[in-house]
């Protein structure tokens, strides 16, 4: 839980909720601006809409507040996920709609997990190793629908391969965005990258 980390000296649940989501909001914006390690604490305060004063009732220190920002943006990319993809299901047609919906999330989300993932590296360990494990639970929720959806028999070892390239490609379209955008719409690269995939899995099929 944020909280084992990011302790605070209000007991309020309910407000300390409302308040760490109004600094979570204001912070995202002037992280995606300037960066976490040019962004002072006054000026998270003042996005967030109160003072300096205020947002020591809720944090310890800056890092925190990066803490509650990473730890937000992984739990919204996760529960979208478990609303969008069902492990359940096992037809071809279940991973290619788990792909879309996962592109799809990462278009959505674009500059919220550029931000986690150029200051994720300026958390203290043991917070980076907590929000990195929701990482591990999210390509672990791929894994299963590639598990149920081929009807041949992977390795374990091809299996978190192919889970870890789908990853990768969909945050790709967020940090490439750029020069990608030049030639391909979201749906495009979409489908691109699942005749790539295709293809490959019928290659090695056949050898």
């Amino acid at each position: 839980m944020a909280e084992k980390h990011v302790p605070s000296s209000i007991k309020d649940e309910a407000l300390v909720l409302k308040r760490r989501n109004q600094m979570i909001k204001g912070a995202v914006t002037l992280f995606i601006e300037k960066g976490f390690h040019k962004t002072t604490t006054r000026e998270i305060a003042k996005a967030s809409g109160f003072s300096i004063g205020t947002l020591y009732e809720y944090i310890r220190k800056k890092e925190d507040v990066l803490f509650l920002v990473c730890d937000s943006i992984y739990q919204r990319v996760k529960e979208r996920m478990e609303d969008s993809i069902d492990p359940s299901q096992t037809s071809l047609q279940s991973l290619i709609h788990a792909i879309r919906s996962y592109f799809q999330l990462m278009d959505d989300m674009q500059d919220e997990v550029l931000v986690m993932y150029q200051e994720v590296k300026s958390l203290p360990r043991d917070a980076q190793e907590y929000v990195l494990q929701k990482e591990r639970d999210m390509v672990a929720m791929l894994e299963q629908v590639i598990v149920n959806s081929l009807s041949d028999q992977r390795t374990d070892q091809e299996v978190k391969l192919i889970a870890n390239n789908i990853f990768v490609q969909g945050q790709m379209w967020g940090f490439r965005r750029w020069i990608l955008q030049r030639t391909f719409t979201l749906e495009t690269y979409t489908d691109a990258q699942i005749e790539l995939l295709l293809e490959g899995l019928k290659e090695t099929e056949t050898t």
